[in-house]
């Protein structure tokens, strides 16, 4: 058995400090660096995607709305060909940081509320496929198993990647709960590392209203941002070990 452990991280704004980056490279497999649109300035990135080829962590670029205000989690109704371009510049963007610090961006992740609408909307989704491929299409997408994203991704001819989130709570249709309802973060370290392992063993998850819901994934995230998020990950770290699990980037033949 193998998981790729990832988090969004890089969040950071001048003054503003979000979550320990440098414990959680210490944790994961794969970072979502932000890339300057939802969250993260310069100088932050720079330092993000150093420590991270530090570690031999792959660096994937989290892509989203630019709302550095809502920190990308309010839906924006943007026109598709201006959203792919936002989503080159932001690959590109990081891709630099990446580049003087040894490494490179090697796979796309969407952002919050972006993530959630290309699960949904199609348009939106084909204007991600479509910055992917015309950027780099060997680039792999990571998302929600099941989503227009990956359904777009694949008939674009890009490698997919599904994922599950270890820290948030799932719909009967194997969905993530919204923030603002009851279940929709976990922060009990065991509780979440007994789903990882479930998952990972029984392809199921428990959803908030007591039902298994089918999930498989190949990456599991662990938020950056959530409280206790660093002992959250070392818990599932430390669970995943004691069970054998290999924990490897999806992307690992890429790094270096």
């Amino acid at each position: 058995m193998r998981v790729d452990l990832n988090s969004d991280l890089g969040e950071s704004f001048g003054r503003w400090v979000l979550g320990d980056d440098d414990a959680m490279l210490d944790l994961v497999t794969s970072a979502n660096v932000a890339c300057g649109f939802h969250a993260g300035d310069p100088s932050t990135l720079r330092r993000t995607c150093a420590v991270a080829a530090t570690c031999e962590v792959v660096v994937g670029a989290q892509v989203g709305y630019r709302d550095l205000a809502g920190f990308g989690r309010r839906f924006i109704d943007v026109e598709p060909g201006q959203l792919a371009d936002d989503v080159i510049y932001q690959i590109g963007a990081l891709d630099g940081m990446c580049r003087v610090s040894g490494t490179a961006v090697r796979y796309v992740k969407p952002h919050g509320a972006l993530y959630n609408a290309v699960v949904h909307h199609e348009a939106q989704a084909e204007a991600v496929v479509a910055a992917v491929r015309a950027y780099d299409p060997s680039l792999p997408v990571l998302g929600l198993p099941g989503s227009a994203l990956l359904r777009a991704a694949d008939a674009a001819g890009l490698r997919t990647v599904q994922e599950f989130f270890v820290d948030r709570g799932y719909t009967p249709d194997a969905t993530l709960v919204p923030r603002s309802k009851p279940g929709a973060l976990l922060q009990d370290p065991d509780e979440v590392t007994a789903r990882l392992l479930r998952m990972i063993s029984d392809g199921v998850v428990t959803a908030v209203d007591g039902s298994d819901v089918r999930v498989s994934a190949e990456s599991a995230c662990v938020h950056g941002d959530s409280p206790g998020a660093v002992a959250m990950a070392a818990a599932v770290r430390a669970g995943l070990d004691r069970a054998g699990v290999e924990v490897a980037p999806f992307a690992r033949e890429q790094v270096g």
